[in-house]
Protein backbone atom coordinates (compact mmCIF):
# COMPACT_ATOMS: atom_id res chain seq x y z
CA UNK A 1 0.00 0.00 0.00
CA UNK A 2 3.07 2.28 0.65
CA UNK A 3 4.24 1.94 -2.86
CA UNK A 4 0.48 3.34 -4.09
CA UNK A 5 0.05 6.51 -1.56
CA UNK A 6 3.41 7.40 -2.99
CA UNK A 7 2.13 7.17 -6.11
CA UNK A 8 -0.71 9.43 -5.16
CA UNK A 9 1.42 11.74 -3.31
CA UNK A 10 3.71 11.90 -6.41
CA UNK A 11 0.53 13.04 -8.70
CA UNK A 12 -1.25 15.18 -6.32
CA UNK A 13 0.41 19.07 -6.46
CA UNK A 14 0.47 19.54 -2.70
CA UNK A 15 -0.57 17.62 0.62
CA UNK A 16 -3.64 18.71 2.53
CA UNK A 17 -2.55 21.50 4.72
CA UNK A 18 -2.48 20.63 8.38
CA UNK A 19 -4.85 23.16 9.25
CA UNK A 20 -7.11 21.18 7.44
CA UNK A 21 -6.45 18.05 9.32
CA UNK A 22 -7.01 20.13 12.46
CA UNK A 23 -10.41 20.88 11.81
CA UNK A 24 -11.52 17.74 10.58
CA UNK A 25 -10.21 16.22 14.14
CA UNK A 26 -12.60 18.88 15.66
CA UNK A 27 -15.23 18.23 13.62
CA UNK A 28 -15.85 14.50 13.36
CA UNK A 29 -19.58 13.97 12.83
CA UNK A 30 -19.13 16.57 10.22
CA UNK A 31 -16.55 14.87 8.46
CA UNK A 32 -18.62 11.88 8.41
CA UNK A 33 -21.35 13.28 7.45
CA UNK A 34 -19.97 14.52 4.49
CA UNK A 35 -17.89 11.42 3.79
CA UNK A 36 -20.92 9.60 3.38
CA UNK A 37 -22.33 12.23 1.14
CA UNK A 38 -19.04 12.06 -1.05
CA UNK A 39 -19.34 8.07 -1.06
CA UNK A 40 -22.98 8.86 -2.88
CA UNK A 41 -22.20 11.18 -5.34
CA UNK A 42 -19.00 8.80 -6.10
CA UNK A 43 -21.20 6.01 -7.11
CA UNK A 44 -23.72 8.45 -9.04
CA UNK A 45 -20.93 9.78 -11.40
CA UNK A 46 -20.40 6.21 -12.31
CA UNK A 47 -23.58 5.27 -12.80
CA UNK A 48 -24.04 8.82 -14.95
CA UNK A 49 -20.94 7.64 -17.00
CA UNK A 50 -22.67 4.54 -17.35
CA UNK A 51 -25.70 6.20 -18.84
CA UNK A 52 -24.27 8.25 -21.07
CA UNK A 53 -21.56 6.38 -22.33
CA UNK A 54 -23.02 3.04 -23.37
CA UNK A 55 -20.72 1.66 -25.90
CA UNK A 56 -17.78 1.83 -24.01
CA UNK A 57 -17.34 -1.26 -22.79
CA UNK A 58 -14.31 -0.95 -20.36
CA UNK A 59 -15.63 2.10 -18.87
CA UNK A 60 -18.72 0.26 -18.26
CA UNK A 61 -17.14 -2.37 -16.44
CA UNK A 62 -14.70 -0.28 -14.30
CA UNK A 63 -17.45 1.90 -13.46
CA UNK A 64 -20.06 -0.61 -12.75
CA UNK A 65 -17.31 -1.94 -9.95
CA UNK A 66 -16.53 1.24 -9.04
CA UNK A 67 -20.25 2.16 -8.03
CA UNK A 68 -20.94 -0.82 -5.93
CA UNK A 69 -17.74 -0.40 -4.07
CA UNK A 70 -18.66 3.35 -3.22
CA UNK A 71 -22.21 2.39 -2.25
CA UNK A 72 -20.40 -0.27 -0.12
CA UNK A 73 -18.61 2.52 1.71
CA UNK A 74 -21.46 4.68 1.78
CA UNK A 75 -23.11 2.00 3.75
CA UNK A 76 -20.20 1.47 6.26
CA UNK A 77 -20.18 5.23 6.75
CA UNK A 78 -23.75 4.97 7.52
CA UNK A 79 -22.91 2.11 9.93
CA UNK A 80 -20.53 4.00 11.77
CA UNK A 81 -22.74 7.27 12.00
CA UNK A 82 -25.33 5.05 13.72
CA UNK A 83 -23.12 3.60 15.88
CA UNK A 84 -21.35 6.83 16.95
CA UNK A 85 -25.20 8.16 17.33
CA UNK A 86 -24.49 10.53 14.47
CA UNK A 87 -27.66 11.61 12.28
CA UNK A 88 -27.33 11.27 8.53
CA UNK A 89 -28.40 15.01 6.88
CA UNK A 90 -28.39 17.03 4.33
CA UNK A 91 -25.64 19.23 3.65
CA UNK A 92 -24.38 22.30 1.40
CA UNK A 93 -21.39 21.06 -0.66
CA UNK A 94 -17.69 22.08 -1.15
CA UNK A 95 -16.80 24.39 -3.81
CA UNK A 96 -14.09 21.65 -4.45
CA UNK A 97 -15.78 18.93 -7.02
CA UNK A 98 -17.81 22.27 -8.88
CA UNK A 99 -14.32 24.44 -8.76
CA UNK A 100 -12.38 21.11 -10.91
CA UNK A 101 -15.50 21.03 -13.07
CA UNK A 102 -15.52 24.54 -13.86
CA UNK A 103 -12.84 23.59 -16.37
CA UNK A 104 -14.83 20.47 -17.89
CA UNK A 105 -15.20 20.59 -21.52
CA UNK A 106 -18.65 20.51 -22.90
CA UNK A 107 -18.31 18.62 -26.24
CA UNK A 108 -17.32 15.21 -26.56
CA UNK A 109 -14.70 13.28 -26.69
CA UNK A 110 -12.96 16.23 -24.74
CA UNK A 111 -16.14 16.31 -22.29
CA UNK A 112 -15.46 12.33 -21.18
CA UNK A 113 -11.42 13.09 -21.37
CA UNK A 114 -11.54 15.74 -18.42
CA UNK A 115 -15.03 14.09 -16.79
CA UNK A 116 -12.57 11.43 -15.95
CA UNK A 117 -9.25 13.52 -15.21
CA UNK A 118 -11.24 15.03 -12.48
CA UNK A 119 -12.55 11.78 -10.70
CA UNK A 120 -9.00 10.78 -10.96
CA UNK A 121 -8.25 13.70 -9.26
CA UNK A 122 -11.18 13.33 -6.60
CA UNK A 123 -10.27 10.07 -5.78
CA UNK A 124 -6.30 10.17 -5.41
CA UNK A 125 -7.48 13.42 -2.92
CA UNK A 126 -9.43 11.17 -1.37
CA UNK A 127 -6.66 8.49 -0.40
CA UNK A 128 -4.54 11.27 0.35
CA UNK A 129 -6.88 12.36 2.70
CA UNK A 130 -7.42 9.04 4.88
CA UNK A 131 -4.16 8.62 4.98
CA UNK A 132 -3.05 11.73 6.48
CA UNK A 133 -6.04 11.39 8.75
CA UNK A 134 -6.08 8.01 10.43
CA UNK A 135 -2.65 8.27 12.15
CA UNK A 136 -5.15 11.13 14.23
CA UNK A 137 -8.29 8.73 14.94
CA UNK A 138 -9.86 6.42 17.01
CA UNK A 139 -8.56 2.59 16.22
CA UNK A 140 -12.00 1.74 14.64
CA UNK A 141 -12.08 4.73 12.66
CA UNK A 142 -8.55 4.68 11.51
CA UNK A 143 -8.68 0.85 10.44
CA UNK A 144 -11.83 1.53 7.98
CA UNK A 145 -10.09 4.79 6.73
CA UNK A 146 -6.90 2.60 5.72
CA UNK A 147 -9.29 0.09 3.98
CA UNK A 148 -10.35 2.58 1.95
CA UNK A 149 -7.27 3.12 0.59
CA UNK A 150 -6.38 0.53 -1.93
CA UNK A 151 -10.01 0.79 -3.60
CA UNK A 152 -9.77 4.79 -4.14
CA UNK A 153 -5.95 4.25 -5.41
CA UNK A 154 -7.46 1.53 -7.56
CA UNK A 155 -10.51 3.99 -8.54
CA UNK A 156 -7.65 6.78 -9.10
CA UNK A 157 -5.73 4.61 -12.05
CA UNK A 158 -9.23 3.58 -13.76
CA UNK A 159 -10.23 6.86 -13.77
CA UNK A 160 -6.78 7.95 -15.65
CA UNK A 161 -6.60 4.44 -18.07
CA UNK A 162 -10.35 5.14 -19.63
CA UNK A 163 -8.98 9.22 -19.77
CA UNK A 164 -6.03 7.85 -21.83
CA UNK A 165 -8.29 5.43 -23.36
CA UNK A 166 -11.06 8.19 -24.40
CA UNK A 167 -8.21 10.89 -25.68
CA UNK A 168 -5.92 8.19 -27.72
CA UNK A 169 -3.34 9.98 -26.29
CA UNK A 170 -1.37 11.26 -23.36
CA UNK A 171 -3.52 13.38 -20.87
CA UNK A 172 -0.22 14.36 -19.07
CA UNK A 173 -0.68 18.07 -20.21
CA UNK A 174 -4.47 18.08 -19.88
CA UNK A 175 -4.20 16.52 -16.40
CA UNK A 176 -1.38 19.16 -14.98
CA UNK A 177 -3.93 22.06 -16.07
CA UNK A 178 -7.23 20.55 -13.49
CA UNK A 179 -3.93 19.75 -10.88
CA UNK A 180 -3.41 23.71 -10.82
CA UNK A 181 -6.64 24.24 -10.65
CA UNK A 182 -6.69 21.76 -7.52
CA UNK A 183 -3.76 22.86 -6.10
CA UNK A 184 -6.08 26.25 -4.93
CA UNK A 185 -8.79 24.68 -4.11
CA UNK A 186 -7.26 22.75 -1.09
CA UNK A 187 -5.20 24.89 -0.43
CA UNK A 188 -7.56 28.46 -0.38
CA UNK A 189 -8.99 28.93 2.89
CA UNK A 190 -12.61 27.68 3.21
CA UNK A 191 -15.59 29.24 5.21
CA UNK A 192 -17.30 25.68 5.95
CA UNK A 193 -15.15 22.58 7.15
CA UNK A 194 -16.31 19.58 3.94
CA UNK A 195 -14.25 16.63 3.51
CA UNK A 196 -13.07 18.57 0.61
CA UNK A 197 -12.81 21.78 1.69
CA UNK A 198 -9.92 23.87 2.22
CA UNK A 199 -8.48 24.79 5.41
CA UNK A 200 -10.82 26.38 7.55
CA UNK A 201 -9.76 29.50 9.80
CA UNK A 202 -10.45 29.65 13.90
Amino acid sequence: MNDALQEIHNFLPCRTPQQWIDNALENQDLMLIDHAHCEKKAASTALSLMYRYVDNTDLLNKMSRLAREELRHFEQVLAIMKKRGVAYCHLTPARYAAGLRQDVRSEDPGRLVDVLIVGAIIEARSCERFAALAPFLDEKLADFYNSLLKSEARHYRDYLALAEQAAGASVEERTSEFLLLEKALIEKPDTEFRFHSGPVSA
